[in-house]
């Protein structure tokens, strides 16, 4: 089973870093003023939502699979503590509308899941991605201004990571 996880971690890398069509955003820059439809078809204006107070943006490379389900559910899990802390947060993946519905509802998450496709969303944000899958990374914003970013984003440790960037703010 470890052979098989080492063997899937090379061949993704591989497409990921090769499938890389921008440079990931960096520390300081402006959230990128993107659209797109959540689980509920409903259309998010990124900039909009992250111009006052904390944002986080998640990427993850498919709904209801093992890593991104332990991802999401970290955030899940810590939501009241994140949103004390005046986080609103986002979840990323190409899947589509449908995908992104079932996995939210299936795991209860609190948050809006982005049923990005099409790509735009990981394309604006640097994320690399191939095959449908976008790489697991996540950013923070403040006040529309990246403030962190993680480009090689825990799974059950995302929210941990996240608490531990606020409390040193």
């Amino acid at each position: 089973m470890k052979a098989i996880s080492q063997i899937l971690t090379t061949i993704s890398a591989g497409i990921f870093s090769s499938a890389a069509l921008a440079e990931p955003l960096d520390v300081g820059a402006a959230l990128p003023v993107i659209e797109q439809k959540n689980q509920d078809d409903h259309a998010v204006k990124l900039a909009e939502v992250g111009s006052a107070g904390y944002l986080l943006v998640y990427f993850y490379p498919k709904a209801d699979t093992p890593g991104c389900t332990k991802q999401a559910c970290s955030l899940r899990d810590s939501y009241a503590a994140l949103t004390d802390k005046g986080v609103k947060i986002f979840g990323v993946s190409m899947d589509k509308v449908p995908a992104q519905k079932a996995f939210k509802d299936k795991y209860k998450l609190p948050f809006d899941l982005l049923a990005d496709s099409d790509g735009k969303v990981v394309n604006a944000f640097g994320v690399p991605n191939a095959m449908g899958f976008s790489k697991r990374q996540a950013f923070l914003f403040k006040n529309g201004k990246l403030v962190w970013r993680d480009l090689s984003a825990a799974t059950d440790k995302q929210a941990e990571d996240v608490l531990k960037i606020l409390n040193a703010k």
